[in-house]
């Protein structure tokens, strides 16, 4: 018995060393931390029980059968983070790369299933070199089998994934159909295809950086929701991001402990709307206040800045923010905003989070080029998003709230449960100069009728009170009452109960 006691450490020990001590130097030679490190600071300490340590690839190709390390490239398991059910998979760069093989996949597809069967979410740490090449099509079948738990998993369980290496050809599928997809900067990248192919197919020269670095993709595509300094810092980031979440789409968010009274006051936010109503103002100064402690989790901080998304807590409890910010474009809607927005709005409806829309936009984004792009079209999601959710959905109209933008965002028409005007709201089909210059078109030649007529009309229906009268708001409340009257709003909601009409799934303009 003492002997295979000692065979067993000895295995063991063989397999936490992955790809040997030389590989493991270079790992951090990059600045990277090895998959198990990686692990241990991502959960709590002592908390990890790890599956399939002793799994080997079964490929005889190419002399692979000479060639086998326990674990197969990548470790996988189940642990705690703040003492919450959480399952993880972390890719090993030091064994073949951190290439999938069969093996390797069916390891991430075997704690997937088990996710899914007891509710609990799943978190990849990706650093994978692409399909192992030396298996052919057992590799892309791996993949798929992946895939298809992703899609399964999907407004189930949250999903998260962590590009904390190379993520190229189809492993950059599976982040892709996750719910949330965070990178490292200078260390990890992902693409479809790599400089290489890009050069012989369309003869450009770009590096792997620039193709698909953390800042590409935060600032430029919109594929990944933030970017961190180093392992340790997107790490400790991710503990924090999890712990907003629920463990599954019967849960409702977690509840955290605050000091921070639901009524607090705010003088200051009376005088955050500027008297010149086309003078911008930071709206992250009204989220901070509004929230607990001011603890604001932004995603796509980088990405069309014209709209904020992020998480936060009223009450100890998550919510869900959507923002327009005056500062980019005026708060404009466009189609990279309305994009971003959407999937937004949809995470929190699948997991129950209550969502709070801050409101000043004086339109959709006017021009060609949005046209061309199919601004139609991508602006219908956010629509469609915030018409079929039905999670508690409280607005507070700021300033502006103009044509169809005023619709689109939360509006009491597409089931807003609460909806709130400040007094310096304005809610109209357009702006007072263009919409006097339409009715009194004949009048354009005389700048002093003109200008009346637009004073007038201003001060007819640039405020919330008509509004008001036909029901649309329920109420004009004092800016600095805002957190106290949310909070109130969400405690009502708690118990909302609302079902969309059964379908197999509804069909979302993509």
């Amino acid at each position: 018995m003492h002997d295979i006691i000692n065979q067993l450490e000895q295995k063991r020990e063989q397999a936490r060393q992955g790809g040997g001590a030389r590989r493991i130097e270079n790992q951090h030679a990059k600045g990277k931390l090895t998959a198990r490190e990686r692990i241990d600071l991502f959960l709590d300490p002592d908390s990890f029980e790890e599956r399939d340590m002793f799994v080997e690839h079964r490929s005889s190709d190419f002399g692979m059968d000479q060639q086998t390390i326990a674990g197969d490239g990548v470790v996988t398991g189940f642990g705690t983070v703040n003492g919450r059910l959480v399952f993880v998979f972390s890719q090993d760069f030091t064994v073949f790369g951190g290439s999938l093989s069969e093996s390797h996949a069916e390891k991430i597809c075997k704690i997937m299933d088990q996710a899914m069967k007891v509710g609990a979410p799943v978190v990849g740490l990706n650093d994978s070199g692409g399909a192992r090449i030396q298996e052919g099509i057992a590799s892309l079948a791996g993949y798929a089998e992946v895939f298809q738990r992703n899609v399964m998993a999907s407004g189930v369980i949250p999903q998260v994934s962590m590009i904390m290496g190379p993520c190229a050809g189809g492993a950059v599928y599976s982040p892709a159909m996750t719910d949330f997809i965070f990178m490292v900067k200078d260390s990890s990248y992902m693409f479809v295809t790599g400089p290489d192919v890009v050069k012989t197919v369309t003869h450009e020269e770009v590096t792997h950086e620039e193709l698909g670095g953390a800042t590409t993709h935060t600032q430029t595509s919109g594929v990944a929701d933030k970017a961190f300094e180093d392992d340790v810092d997107a790490l400790l980031q991710l503990r924090r991001f999890i712990d907003f979440m629920p463990a599954n789409n019967r849960q409702k968010p977690p509840l955290r402990p605050t000091t921070d009274p639901h009524n607090r006051a705010e003088p200051s936010l009376d005088t955050l709307i500027p008297d010149n109503p086309n003078k911008p103002y930071d709206m992250m100064e009204l989220i901070t206040k509004l929230l607990d402690e001011g603890d604001f989790f932004q995603l796509q901080p980088d990405y069309a800045g014209n709209i904020i998304t992020g998480f936060g807590r009223i009450e100890g409890s998550t919510v869900g923010i959507v923002a327009n910010q005056p500062l980019v474009l005026a708060g404009c809607l466009d189609i990279s905003s309305s994009i971003k927005a959407a999937r937004f709005v949809r995470y929190c409806d699948c997991f129950n989070i209550p969502l709070i829309t801050l409101v000043d936009v004086p339109g959709f984004l006017p021009g060609t080029a949005q046209e061309y792009s199919g601004i139609i079209k991508h602006g219908a999601k956010l629509l469609y998003a915030y018409a079929e959710a039905t999670v508690p959905k409280v607005t507070v109209i700021t300033r502006k709230a103009y044509g169809g933008a005023y619709d689109v965002m939360s509006s009491t028409h597409l089931r807003g449960d609460v909806n709130y005007a400040w007094p310096s709201a304005e809610i109209a089909v357009m702006g007072s100069k263009g919409a006097v210059e339409i009715i009194f078109r004949q009048d354009i030649g005389d700048a002093e009728k003109i200008e009346n007529r637009t004073e007038e009309y201003r001060k007819q229906f640039a405020n919330p009170f008509i509004a008001g009268h036909r029901g649309f708001i329920d109420d004009v409340i004092m800016p600095h009452n805002t957190r106290a009257r949310v909070s109130r709003s969400l405690r009502m909601l708690r118990d909302k109960k609302l079902e969309n009409p059964w379908r197999k799934h509804g069909n979302i303009p993509l």
